[in-house]
C-alpha cells in the first residue's frame, strides 16, 4: 500500500480535495467538468500503474461523512480489512467551510466553493459536475443516499439513477443489488451515520465508533462483492469522505447540545485521507 501517514496532525495537507474530480474522470477516460482544476498526480499514477495504460470501466465510490485523518492515525485498528482492497492512502485538505454540502460539491466539481457556489444546504448547484461529465462520456451512474442527505439534493436533476433510502439496511441492500445486476458504470454510495453519531455523542464515543466500523465493514463487503462479480471489469474503488471532525467541549446550537463538531479551519476538520484501490479485470 502506498501511504504517507506520518504527517503531522497539526499541519494542513498540501494536496487539495479539488484535485480528485479530474482524477476520477481520468480513471474513466472522460473529460473533467469545465471548472475542475488539475488532477492529482498520485491517484493518476496509481491508475496508470495498476491498469497498465487502460482506463477503468467500473467505479465504486463510497462516501462516508466526517471521518478525519486523525481518526485513521489514532485508531488504525478500526479500519482493519481495507488493506486487502486499498493501494493508496491519499492525505488531502478539504475546503472551507468544512461542512458536508460544500465539501462534496468540491469533490464532485473539482472546483473551490467560490466557483461552485455552494456555501450551505439551501444553495443550488449550478456548476458542471462529475455526473455531467460521466453523462457526456456515455456512462451510466447510480447515486444511493439517505433521502434527507444533502448529497442527494445537491445533484438532483442530473442524468443518473437515484436511490434515496430511509435507513442503512435499505440502502445497502440496493447497493448489493446494483453490484450484482452490473448495469451501472459508476455507483456512488453515501453513508452519513458516523457524522450523526459524532455530533450526538462525540467522535470517539462507542456510538460513533460503532458507525465508523460499520462504514469500514460496508466498504469491505461491497469491495468483496465487486471482486467476485465484476471480474470482467477494470474497477476503481474509492473510500472518499468530505471533511473531518473535532471535539473540545460541548457545543450548543439552536438549543441542542452537540459533543462533536466540524466546520472550522483547523487540521482536525480539514485533513482527511481518501483511500483508493484498483481491481483489474481477470484475464481469460
Amino acid at each position: 500500500m502506498k501511504d504517507n501517514m506520518n504527517l503531522s496532525m497539526d499541519r494542513y495537507n498540501p494536496t487539495s480535495l479539488d484535485t480528485i474530480c479530474g482524477s476520477l474522470c481520468y480513471a474513466m477516460g472522460a473529460e473533467p467538468p469545465k471548472q475542475a482544476v488539475t488532477k492529482c498526480d498520485e491517484l493518476c499514477a496509481l491508475i496508470d500503474e495498476k491498469l497498465q495504460g487502460r482506463k477503468a470501466d467500473r467505479m465504486f465510490i463510497y462516501n462516508p461523512d466526517a471521518i478525519a485523518q486523525w481518526l485513521l492515525q489514532k485508531h488504525p485498528n478500526l479500519f482493519r480489512g481495507m488493506e486487502r482492497y486499498i493501494q493508496l492512502q491519499l492525505p488531502l485538505c478539504t475546503v472551507m467551510p468544512s461542512v458536508t454540502p460544500v465539501c462534496f460539491s468540491t469533490l464532485y466539481t473539482g472546483a473551490q466553493p467560490e466557483v461552485h457556489g455552494i456555501r450551505k444546504k439551501t444553495d443550488t448547484m449550478v456548476c458542471d459536475t462529475f455526473f455531467d461529465a460521466m453523462s457526456r462520456a456515455g456512462k451510466k451512474v447510480a447515486l444511493i443516499a439517505l433521502g434527507r442527505a444533502s448529497i442527494g439534493k445537491l445533484f438532483l436533476n442530473k442524468n443518473m439513477d437515484y436511490y434515496l433510502y430511509e435507513d442503512s439496511d435499505e440502502g445497502l441492500a440496493m447497493v448489493a443489488e446494483l453490484i450484482l445486476k452490473d448495469e451501472h458504470d459508476v455507483i456512488v454510495y453515501y453513508n452519513g451515520y458516523y457524522d450523526s453519531m459524532m455530533h450526538s455523542h462525540g467522535p470517539e464515543s462507542p456510538e460513533a465508533f460503532g458507525e465508523l466500523r460499520t462504514n469500514v465493514e460496508t466498504f469491505n463487503m461491497c469491495a468483496k462483492l465487486i471482486e467476485r462479480n465484476w471480474q470482467s471489469h477494470d474497477t476503481l474503488l474509492a473510500f472518499a469522505m468530505d471533511h473531518g471532525c473535532h471535539t473540545d467541549h460541548e457545543v450548543t446550537k439552536s438549543g441542542k447540545t452537540y459533543y462533536g463538531d466540524h466546520g472550522f479551519f483547523v487540521p482536525s476538520d480539514m485533513n482527511i485521507v481518501h483511500q483508493y484501490g484498483i481491481i483489474p479485470a481477470k484475464k481469460d
